[in-house]
C-alpha cells in the first residue's frame, strides 16, 4: 500500500454502479491492502465465504430477519456489477479478510419494529446527493450525469485514475454534507458511528492498511474526526432483537426502482452490460436488442444494427457526450429498428434494459428446513423457480403433474405466491389445471415465516389449515378452506376442518351466509374426486346446509327485501342452483326439492321481481316450466298492476347477464311481444327510472343477439302483438282486445260494493 496516503482507503461509490466497480477493482488492485471492510451487517461475515462457491451466481441478497417474526425482513442486493460484491471477490482471490462493518441488523430491525423508528420530521425533504450534483453540474436527469462522469469516463483501467475520481467524489460529497448536514437520513448518523468503530478495530488490527467501500454519502462522516465517547453516545440505548441471516436469489427486476428496493437503479439490465462489455459496449448492446427483436418476429438486418450506432453516436456527440447512453440508444432503436413505435420499445426496456435475471444460491447456504424441502421437490418434480412469468399447464390425471398441483396449493395455503391459478385456454375439464407462475426474491421471506408451521411443506400446510379453521370466525371461511385443503390434498387437515365447518354451519342463521357457502362446499366435493380424496363426510355436512337453505331461502325472500339485497339474494340463488346441480348425484331428491323452492319463489308476488324473473328462467333452463306458463308468469309480472321497478327487475333476474337471455328472446316472439308491450307503456316518469336496469340488462347480449332483437321490435309494439294473437301466445286473461261480455259480468258485483247505505249507487 502506498505510503503517501494517510489513513484507510475510503472507496465512496454508487450502490449497483459498474463504473464503480470497475473503479473499486482497480484502486483494490494499486493499493493492495491488508484487509476490506463493506458497507453491510456484521451478521453476514459467516456467510461471505460462500461467495466464492461456484454455486453463488449474483444477483443475489443478503436476508436478515427476525428469529421470532420472518416477516420483519431487511435485503443487502448484490449484483456482478455491485462494487461491493467486487470488493468481496477481490479479498477473496487475494487472500485477505473481509468483513462487513454496517449497523448490525439486530438494532436495524429493531428499529423497523418501533412506531415512528427512522422516521424524518414531518416537514424534512431527504436528500438525493446525485440529483444535487447532477443539477449543480447542468443535468436535469441523475442517471444521465452519472453515466457522464463515472461510466464513460475513466472506467478504472488504471488504479491511479480509480484513486482520483473516488477523491474527487468524496470531495463533492464532503460539500453536500457541510450544506445538508444529514440529509433527512437521521438513521445515518447511528450507522457511521458504528461504521467508524469497526474502522477502529480495524486500525488496531491492521494499522491503517485497510480499505472501507461503502457509500459515497458516508465518506466524509468517516473521515470526520470523532472521539470513541461521541460514537458511544448514540450507539447507547439502541434496541435489540435475534436475527439469522442466508444469501437467497435476487433478480435484475428486483434492483430496479421500480421493483420497490431503496438503493436501486432504473436499468440493472444495461448497467450489468455496461459491466461485462469490455470494449464496444453501444455495438454489443444493439446487436442484443436486434436479436431480440428478431426473436419476436420484426425484420432486423445487420444494416438496421449499424444505423443504429450511427444515430447513437451522432446523439451522443450533439449533446457533448462521451459515449451514447442508454437515452440515446433506445431513441436510436426507436427510430431505426422499430418504425417510431413505442411497442416494441416498451418490450426492449422491460426484458432487456431491466431484465429478468435470477441469481442462484448454493446448497451449502443456511436455510430453514421447509425451504430444504420445497427446494427438493422443486427438483424431483422439475419445477424451476424462473424470475420470468410462465404458464404451466397440467393434467390431473398424470402423477408428476396431480404433484406439481399439491405443491402449488400447499405453498398458497401457506401464504407462498408462486403459482396463481387462471384459465385455461385449452380445456375446461376438471383433470385440467393451468398456473402462472413467477417466482419473486420475497418469496423467500414468505418460506421463512411459514416455517413456523413444520418442517416439511405438507406439514407445514397441514398445521396451517388446522390453525386457520380454529381461527375463522364465518362459515364462508371454512367452506373456502375446506375447498383448499381438499385441493392441496391435505386429508390429515380435513377433519378439524370439518368440525369447524358443522359447529359454524350449526349456528349460523343466516341464510345469505349458507348460500354463500354451498358452492364452495360442492366444488370441493367433486375437486376430492377428482384427486381421489375421500369427502364422504364433507359430503354429509354439504347436504344438511342444502336442506337448511330450501327450508330458509324462501322466508328470506319474501321479507320485504331492497334492491342491493335482491340483488345479493339473486347471485345466492344461482350460486346454490349450480352447486345442486353438483350434489344431486349424491342425493336424488334434492334437486325436486330445490325446483320446487324454486317454483315458490317464481308464484309468490311478495318476492322482489329480480328473484321471481330469476328462478322463473332457472325452472326453464331445466324443462320444468313449460313455455305456456313462462308467458303467463311473465305477462303477471308485466301487468299494469305491477310497479315499473319491479317489472323491469324481473326482466333483469329472467333475461340479463350471461345467461342467454337474448337467444331467449329472438327465437321466443310470445316472450318478446309481451316485453315490447310492456315497454311502450311504462310511463314517461317511470321510463327515467328503470332505464338503467333495463339498459344493463339488454346491454349485456352480444352484438349479433343485439341487432337480431333490434330488427324483431322494428316492426312495432302492434306487430308484435299482432304475432302474439297469430301465434295464440298470450297468456290467459291478458288478451290484446277487451272482451265485453266478460267484462258486463262484473257490473253487478261492482255496483253492490260501491252503493250507498240507500241501496242508491255512489256516485
Amino acid at each position: 500500500m502506498s505510503t503517501a496516503r494517510r489513513g484507510p482507503l475510503l472507496l465512496g461509490v454508487r450502490h449497483h454502479g459498474p463504473g464503480s466497480a470497475r473503479a473499486v477493482r482497480a484502486a483494490l488492485d494499486e493499493a493492495r491492502p491488508a484487509a476490506v471492510l463493506i458497507e453491510g451487517p456484521p451478521e453476514g461475515d459467516a456467510l461471505l465465504e460462500l461467495a466464492a462457491d461456484p454455486g453463488m451466481r449474483p444477483p443475489v441478497a443478503l436476508l436478515a430477519h427476525t428469529a421470532d417474526d420472518p416477516g420483519r425482513a431487511a435485503f443487502w442486493p448484490l449484483a456482478d456489477f455491485s462494487p461491493e460484491w467486487v470488493a468481496i471477490r477481490w479479498a477473496q482471490q487475494a487472500g485477505v479478510p473481509v468483513r462487513f462493518m454496517d449497523l448490525p441488523a439486530a438494532h436495524s430491525l429493531a428499529a423497523a419494529g418501533e412506531p415512528d423508528a427512522d422516521h424524518a420530521e414531518p416537514d424534512a425533504v431527504r436528500l438525493d446527493p446525485l440529483a444535487v450534483l447532477a443539477e449543480t453540474a447542468g443535468y436535469d436527469d441523475p442517471e444521465r450525469w452519472w453515466e457522464d462522469v463515472v461510466e464513460h469516463r475513466g472506467t478504472g483501467g488504471e488504479g491511479g485514475e480509480a484513486l482520483g475520481a473516488f477523491e474527487a467524489l468524496g470531495e463533492a460529497m464532503g460539500a453536500l454534507r457541510e450544506t445538508y448536514g444529514d440529509g433527512g437520513h437521521h438513521r445515518d448518523l447511528v450507522r457511521e458511528a458504528y461504521m467508524r468503530q469497526r474502522m477502529r478495530a480495524a486500525r488496531r488490527e491492521f494499522g491503517d492498511g485497510y480499505a472501507v467501500v461503502c457509500g459515497a454519502w458516508h465518506v466524509p462522516a468517516l473521515r470526520a474526526k470523532t472521539t470513541v465517547a461521541a460514537d458511544k453516545a448514540l450507539l447507547t440505548g439502541l434496541a435489540k432483537v435475534k436475527v439469522e441471516t442466508t444469501w437467497v436469489p435476487w433478480t435484475h427486476r428486483r434492483l430496479a426502482r421500480a421493483g420497490g428496493y431503496g438503493a436501486g437503479i432504473t436499468s440493472p439490465g444495461w448497467y450489468a452490460h455496461l459491466f461485462s462489455a469490455r470494449d464496444r459496449p453501444v455495438e454489443r448492446w444493439l446487436t442484443k436488442v436486434a436479436g431480440l427483436l428478431r426473436e419476436e418476429d420484426r425484420q432486423v438486418s445487420s444494416a438496421h444494427v449499424i444505423e443504429a450506432v450511427r444515430l447513437a453516436e451522432t446523439l451522443a456527440a450533439m449533446r457533448g457526450r462521451p459515449l451514447p447512453g442508454l437515452t440515446e440508444t433506445l431513441e436510436s432503436v426507436r427510430a431505426v429498428m422499430c418504425d417510431g413505435s413505442d411497442i416494441p420499445l416498451a418490450l426492449i426496456e422491460d426484458r432487456l434494459v431491466v431484465g429478468d435475471v435470477l441469481g442462484e444460491v448454493p446448497d451449502g447456504a443456511p436455510v430453514v428446513p421447509l425451504q430444504r424441502d420445497l427446494t427438493r421437490q422443486q427438483r424431483s418434480l422439475r419445477l424451476k423457480a424462473e424470475a420470468q412469468e410462465r404458464e404451466l399447464e397440467l393434467d390431473l390425471r398424470k402423477d408428476t403433474d396431480a404433484a406439481k398441483s399439491l405443491l402449488l396449493h400447499r405453498l398458497r395455503l401457506l401464504g407462498i405466491g408462486w403459482g396463481t391459478p387462471t384459465a385455461s385456454r385449452s380445456s375446461t375439464g376438471t383433470f385440467r389445471e393451468t398456473w402462472r407462475l413467477r417466482w419473486e426474491p420475497e418469496l423467500s421471506v414468505r418460506v421463512a415465516e411459514a416455517g413456523i408451521w413444520g418442517t416439511t411443506v405438507l406439514a407445514a400446510a397441514t398445521a396451517k389449515a388446522e390453525a386457520d379453521a380454529a381461527a375463522a370466525e364465518e362459515l364462508g371461511e371454512v367452506t373456502a378452506l375446506a375447498e383448499k385443503c381438499l385441493l392441496a390434498g391435505l386429508s390429515e387437515a380435513l377433519p378439524a376442518v370439518l368440525r369447524a365447518l358443522a359447529d359454524r354451519a350449526a349456528l349460523d342463521t343466516d341464510v345469505a351466509r349458507l348460500a354463500k357457502a354451498l358452492p364452495a362446499l360442492a366444488r370441493s366435493l367433486r375437486y376430492g374426486d377428482v384427486r381421489g380424496t375421500d369427502a364422504t363426510a364433507l359430503g354429509a355436512v354439504a347436504a344438511g346446509l342444502a336442506e337448511r337453505i330450501c327450508v330458509a331461502l324462501p322466508p328470506a325472500c319474501a321479507a320485504g327485501l331492497d334492491a342491493d339485497a335482491a340483488a345479493e339474494l339473486r347471485g345466492h340463488v344461482d350460486g346454490v342452483h349450480g352447486a345442486v346441480g353438483l350434489l344431486a348425484d349424491a342425493d336424488d331428491g334434492l334437486r325436486e326439492r330445490w325446483s320446487a323452492v324454486l317454483r315458490t319463489l317464481a308464484d309468490r308476488d311478495t318476492v322482489p321481481g329480480v328473484i321471481r324473473g330469476r328462478a322463473a328462467r332457472l325452472l326453464l333452463d331445466d324443462g320444468r316450466l313449460e313455455a305456456g306458463e313462462t308467458a303467463r308468469l311473465m305477462g303477471l309480472a308485466l301487468s299494469p298492476a305491477a310497479s315499473p321497478a319491479d317489472a323491469a327487475g324481473w326482466i333483469e333476474g329472467f333475461a340479463g347477464g350471461s345467461s342467454g337471455g337474448g337467444t331467449l328472446l329472438v327465437h321466443d316472439d310470445r316472450l318478446l311481444a309481451l316485453i315490447d308491450t310492456w315497454l311502450v307503456g311504462v310511463p314517461e316518469r317511470a321510463f327515467t327510472d328503470v332505464l338503467p336496469l333495463l339498459r344493463r340488462t339488454f346491454g349485456a347480449y352480444e352484438p349479433g343477439v343485439k341487432r337480431t332483437l333490434g330488427e324483431l321490435v322494428r316492426r312495432g309494439p302492434a306487430a308484435s302483438a299482432q304475432a302474439a294473437r297469430a301465434t295464440g301466445s298470450a297468456p290467459e286473461g291478458f288478451a290484446p282486445d277487451l272482451d265485453p261480455e266478460r267484462a258486463d259480468a262484473v257490473t253487478e258485483l261492482v255496483r253492490m260494493l260501491l252503493a250507498s247505505p240507500d241501496g242508491v249507487a255512489a256516485a
